[in-house]
């Protein structure tokens, strides 16, 4: 599993989030070409390599064109944004649920409903670029879990559009609930709520740095200047697992439905998984009131968990979503191609220690039976034939 650690000695902000992670190695282009997919004009973003009060580090700005109108959002607007993007569904569903955690967190600060919110600062232009630039680096980078160290928020006040309030923000304040918090003598404003809403909503815990293989370090640099320590974020990528096998933590999310008909349980199945869930399930079972229901249950990174748990609330009736943080062993895999009467078929094949389980790739065999006008059973067999052949030859 690659694993992303957020090092926020000196807290955390959406630019120095996207910043670290491109200089871990996410490709800029890459994430330069999703961004202009959004079809959001009025700004012109700036990548370079700077020192940092004497560290190396990249620097990730937005930088507004002042001639061009940005007006305030609400949330059903910077959801048709990311939407309207070229974005994996992955990327779209997490992009969206950072949105929404923030639209609550204002809401609730606010008085007022998530509809309603006025997102101002954060929803202008650049922190849009920020937290879909977060995700979209991510995946880029093929991050399966985040995890980050305790936040530290500063002190003192910060000018916002609702005049001079105290720090930590009071919407980055409500999304930290929960969340270990570090003591900084840094004064201002550490973490902000576009860094506290990606982080908060991505994370899979917050805690020491796991036990890993490191593969790779970023530095992101922040806009302000540090006074007793350099206003930079730290991201250290790595890998878990040996050459025998893999663990890693998975989440499993689970909720009782009675009155949802199979279609629609089938097609949240399918927007699951095309969202990045390892698998969707279903179990019949009988409730109170002797009705007939499923449990659906879903199985994920937890990076993942936030933005699936927001489409089965979105496509069927349940009220609540039970969750719960899975050890998971599994066997270390590779993929190869095989060579059959039927033409070649992708065999994944998986060991632990001295035991290997093989499994035909379940298209390639239905491909080539329609196309033989073969049983399927008889692909199988001579996809496993064949893999049997060319291990004992190697």
């Amino acid at each position: 599993m690659k694993i992303a650690y957020f090092d926020c000695f000196n807290g955390a902000a959406g630019d120095m989030i996207v910043a670290a992670l491109l200089d871990a190695g996410a490709d800029a282009e890459a994430l330069r070409s999703g961004l202009d997919s959004l079809g959001v004009g009025g700004y012109a973003l700036s990548i370079e390599k700077i020192t940092k009060q004497g560290f190396a580090a990249t620097r990730f700005r937005v930088d507004l064109d002042p001639s061009s109108d940005q007006p305030h959002r609400h949330l059903k607007h910077v959801v048709e944004i990311i939407n309207g993007g070229k974005l994996s569904v992955a990327v779209t569903a997490k992009a969206i649920a950072i949105f929404e955690r923030l639209a609550e967190a204002e809401a609730a600060v606010h008085a007022t409903s998530v509809e309603k919110v006025h997102f101002h600062e954060v929803g202008a232009v650049d922190a849009i670029v920020d937290v879909v630039g977060a995700v979209l680096a991510c995946d880029l980078l093929g991050v399966e879990e985040i995890i980050c160290s305790p936040i530290p928020v500063g002190s003192g006040t910060v000018t916002c559009e609702h005049g001079v309030i105290p720090v930590p923000a009071p919407a980055t304040a409500r999304m930290l609930k929960g969340v270990p918090l570090a003591a900084s003598d840094e004064t201002g404003e550490l973490t902000t709520p576009t860094g506290a809403a990606v982080l908060t909503t991505l994370a899979s815990r917050f805690g020491a740095i796991p036990a890993m293989t490191m593969t790779a370090v970023g530095v992101g640099a922040g806009s302000r200047e540090g006074r007793s320590r350099p206003n930079i974020l730290r991201v250290l990528l790595g890998t878990t697992g040996d050459a025998g096998s893999d663990a890693d933590r998975i989440v499993q999310l689970e909720t009782n439905l009675d009155d949802v008909s199979p279609e629609i349980i089938g097609y949240c199945q399918q927007r699951l998984l095309d969202a990045g869930a390892l698998d969707v399930y279903t179990v019949p079972i009988h409730m109170k009131k002797w009705r007939t229901g499923v449990v659906l249950t879903v199985l994920c990174k937890p990076g993942d968990a936030d933005a699936l748990e927001r489409i089965v609330f979105a496509e069927t009736t349940t009220f609540g979503v039970r969750r719960q943080t899975l050890d998971r062993h599994t066997m270390h895999r590779r993929s190869e191609r095989v060579t059959t009467p039927f033409g070649e078929i992708r065999v994944k094949i998986g060991r632990r220690g001295d035991i290997e389980t093989i499994s035909p790739e379940y298209d390639d065999c239905r491909a080539a039976a329609i196309e033989h006008d073969t049983p399927l059973r008889d692909v199988v067999a001579a996809a496993r034939a064949a893999w049997s052949v060319q291990s004992r030859d190697s």
